[in-house]
């Protein structure tokens, strides 16, 4: 069964955090990179925000506008992968998924997302 789901989400002022998660199915966690996007209000293009990989290294990619602030891990043991978001800006809002890395709307299953609201 193909599952994708995240939670951790919320409203959050400013400079907030929060933590979020997400639970794969192994048919999509398995030994694949994860990564987490996310859409912004009235967006189409999901932009990627955190990127590991799915060897033991655990090598890390972000994006500059998130680079020092998010922390993406992941426990293999329960195929779940974790965004650590700290000092939240507004430009931050947006629904957020995970999903393996390189994932497109078109191509791939997505789950519902978890919604991050930040408030100047």
């Amino acid at each position: 069964q193909v599952q994708l789901v995240e939670s951790g989400g919320g409203p959050v002022q400013a400079g907030g955090s929060l933590r979020l998660s997400c639970v794969a199915s192994r048919s999509i966690f398995s030994r694949n990179a994860m990564a987490w996007y996310r859409q912004a209000p009235g967006k189409q293009q999901r932009e990627t925000v955190a990127r590991i990989s799915g060897s033991g290294s655990g090598i890390t990619i972000y994006p500059d506008s998130v680079k020092g602030r998010f922390t993406i891990s992941r426990d293999n043991a329960k195929n779940t992968v974790y965004l650590q978001m700290n000092s939240l800006k507004p430009e931050d809002t947006a629904v957020y998924y995970c999903n393996r890395a390189g994932a497109t709307i078109v191509n791939n299953y997505w789950g519902q997302g978890t919604q991050v609201t930040v408030s100047s």
